[in-house]
């Protein structure tokens, strides 16, 4: 058990995985207060990043079934990224 009033010790790891996780809960906030369409690519952008930072985080606390899940949330990511950007130069 730590002590109380122990400094907290984040690794590069836990930076990543937690960054991740901020960038594709504000992608998700932005959506939900209509500033980011689903169908954006910024919307897209941002998950596909929060995606690969946290899967880059799991690389050293590996998760099998966090990892599957970030493969399938980047993939899908990459796939509305890709049809935003044809949309957009259509």
């Amino acid at each position: 058990m730590r002590e109380a009033g122990a400094g907290v010790k984040l690794s590069l790891p836990d930076v990543a995985g937690l960054t991740g996780s901020v960038v594709v809960a504000i992608a998700y906030i932005g959506n939900l207060q209509g500033k980011l369409r689903s169908d954006g690519a910024v919307y897209s952008l941002l998950n596909l990043i929060g995606a690969a930072l946290i899967l880059t985080s799991l690389w050293w606390a590996w998760n099998l079934a966090a990892a599957l899940m970030e493969i399938f949330w980047g993939a899908t990511s990459l796939y509305a990224l890709a049809r935003a950007l044809s949309r957009k130069n259509a």
